[in-house]
């Protein structure tokens, strides 16, 4: 027997939607609209409500709505509502809605809401899955298009339709559902809110409790209650004054507890201990001038792993994130954090372990790059005193070397400061020192990259007369000082902290970390890092390798380059000056990364004892070549080839 393709079809699709319609009758909240034909004399709600869980039944006829039954938890009344009658209109359009883990029973009327029953609280027991008992048909007046959940049940007018209600555990099968769904820490916290209560609120998945903040709140601290966890190991929280609006007379808080982490592991994070929601009923609050503290016991962790405080924002991320921003971390003990945040809104807060990046060798690294920019400090002032002081001291080239020096001898000075003053100094004059230290290295390599393009112009005859030297102390001192200052000034807009005291650990003893001042590790400072410090480094390093092999390639001709120790100091005074040197960084990785981060630290933290050492090699040069003969073409090479484009 051959069946036609398209009764197939139309089966299948009337078994999805029978199916479909299955589902969203047994729905956790029941919600029934029609259209109520009446009469146009005075018309009324009358209901009569009973705790049990039996029936509901919803009738309607000329004049009377009725909703009357055995289906609730607590609350047991009788009475009936006069309702604003229209004589042009003959229908009404109604709703009823029923939510049991609430016991609030709420019936619309053209738009107008009344509430039969009110909420007291969260309830464990419940009656909830209404499913469709026996209907009766009505002659003219009574409920046309009765629908469940938009699923229109009969267009006919009826003059009563029954549901039949089962006895459940609301609690259980209202966590089980908020496990489901991304925003179920969310779906806790608004029904915690809708609960109409004050205090302790328990829940299978989650415990919160709601502070009422009335007139002259001026701030509470408070330990969680829970049943769950012990004493000593449950979070406090410390409300500021200034979470009171004071456009509102009283405003709820709600804090939840959620000891169970299963609704905030979606990814790879590893949380230590519990997590805690806060939100202020109907407000979004941010930028706290006085910050939420939450302080969290828990569990010792390793000693290679470190402890921060996290934010996700649900209405930023649909997805599980956890953010740095608008958190402090303080340690107060090595079982105990505190979070301070500036924000409340739908986030939970919570500890969030990670591996802490060490570094190898640190307490050597750190003494040799110190005892180098202490070398390179004492060498920049006796180079700048010579160039201050040589012959055609006023020159071009002597100008863009003096702001080379400059550069480096302010890098080397805050960088020997930045230790001590993280150690020693506030919050404020570490973020200071950061900055500093920053503007010195961008100015640092600012000017080593305008040294190559300086040598650029003179070897290769570009121009042929010489840019203003005012364009070369713009770019090497003005470029970095408006890098810094877009920085800080993002740092204020966005309240991001960009400088501050960051913690360098070793490898060798994870507890004795190394205190700087400089960019922080959260993510606009890692961004600003790659795209600037980064960027430029990639600049100055690969232009002043080519325009090294340029010079090579210019002078390796020439007689004396067959003399090794020329040759050497001609391409290793060079390689000082264009910054090359600095590529190093690049290379870290691999089996020689070791042997690299040595040369890194020892080279570049020297940098200005090897410019002295280029320059002096220079005017022994000179002065060797002025003690032979005036036409000596040996000395003039010699001199050519040292200087590259020295001209005295």
């Amino acid at each position: 027997m051959e069946q036609n393709p398209k009764s197939v079809r139309m089966w299948i699709i009337i078994c999805l939607l029978f199916i479909l319609g299955q589902a969203m009758e047994n729905d956790r909240d029941f919600k029934m609209c029609g259209i109520w034909r009446h009469g146009n004399a005075s018309r009324n709600l009358k209901y009569d409500l009973k705790t049990g869980c039996k029936e509901i039944e919803i009738s309607a006829n000329e004049s009377t709505l009725s909703i009357q039954g055995s289906i609730t938890a607590m609350c047991t009344r009788s009475s009936s509502i006069p309702l604003i009658s229209s004589p042009l209109q003959n229908q009404s359009h109604f709703c009823v809605l029923w939510e049991p883990l609430l016991d609030l029973l709420i019936v619309q009327v053209n738009g107008t809401n009344h509430t039969l029953c009110e909420s007291h609280g969260l309830q464990g027991k419940c009656c909830t899955d209404l499913s469709q008992g026996k209907h009766t048909r009505a002659a003219l007046y009574g409920i046309v298009k009765g629908s469940t959940h938009g699923d229109i049940i009969i267009y006919d007018a009826m003059e009563v339709y029954r549901f039949r209600g089962d006895t459940i555990n609301c609690k259980e099968k209202f966590c089980d559902e908020a496990s489901q769904k991304h925003s179920g820490a969310n779906m806790i916290e608004e029904v915690v809110m809708k609960s109409n209560k004050t205090g302790h609120v328990d829940l299978p998945c989650a415990e919160s409790t709601i502070i009422e903040m009335k007139e002259g709140f001026t701030g509470l601290n408070f330990t969680l209650t829970t049943q769950t966890v012990a004493p000593n190991m449950t979070p406090s929280v410390y409300l500021p004054s200034c979470l009171k609006s004071q456009s509102r007379n009283t405003s709820k808080v709600v804090c939840t507890y959620f000891q169970k982490k299963t609704l905030f592991q979606r990814g790879s994070y590893d949380l230590l201990g519990g997590v805690v929601g806060l939100s202020v009923e109907n407000e979004i609050i941010k930028n706290l001038p006085e910050p939420v503290r939450i302080r969290f016991h828990h569990s010792a962790i390793p000693p290679n792993h470190s402890r921060s405080c996290v934010s996700w924002d649900t209405r930023r991320d649909n997805e599980v994130t956890w953010r740095y921003d608008g958190c402090d971390t303080v340690k107060i003990h090595d079982t105990e954090t505190e979070c301070c945040c500036n924000h409340l809104t739908y986030f939970a807060i919570l500890v969030q372990v990670e591996q802490k990046a060490t570094v190898r060798h640190l307490q050597t690294l750190t003494f040799i790059t110190a005892v180098g920019c202490a070398v390179s400090l004492v060498s920049c002032l006796v180079l700048f005193y010579w160039l201050c002081n040589r012959r055609g001291k006023k020159t071009q080239i002597s100008l863009v070397h003096r702001g080379l020096v400059v550069a480096i001898f302010l890098l080397c000075l805050f960088f020997i400061l930045t230790g001590t003053l993280a150690n020693v100094g506030n919050e404020t004059v570490c973020k200071i020192t950061g900055s500093l230290l920053h503007y010195a290295l961008l100015s640092t390599l600012c000017w080593m990259a305008l040294e190559v393009f300086h040598t650029f112009l003179l070897i290769r005859k570009v121009f042929t007369s010489t840019l203003p030297t005012w364009i070369f102390y713009l770019v090497g001192f003005g470029l970095p000082f408006l890098l810094v200052g877009i920085l800080l000034t993002i740092q204020d807009i966005y309240d991001v902290d960009i400088y501050g005291k960051r913690e360098i650990v070793p490898s060798d003893d994870v507890n004795s970390t190394y205190r700087m001042c400089w960019m922080l590790e959260n993510e606009k400072s890692l961004l600003a890092h790659y795209i600037i410090n980064v960027g430029l480094l990639a600049v100055v390093v690969s232009s002043g390798a080519v325009m090294l092999f340029l010079v090579v390639r210019e002078i390796r001709n020439r007689p004396d380059w067959k003399k090794i120790h020329v040759a050497f100091l001609s391409i290793w005074g060079l390689t000082c000056l264009f910054g090359t040197t600095w590529g190093l960084g690049f290379l870290d990785f691999g089996p020689m990364s070791e042997t690299i981060l040595f040369l890194f630290c020892i080279i570049n933290s020297l940098q200005g004892f090897f410019l002295m050492l280029r320059y002096y090699a220079l005017e022994r040069m000179k002065k060797k070549d002025r003690s032979l003969s005036d036409g000596s073409s040996s000395g003039s090479s010699k001199q050519h080839m040292l200087q590259t484009h020295e001209k005295s």
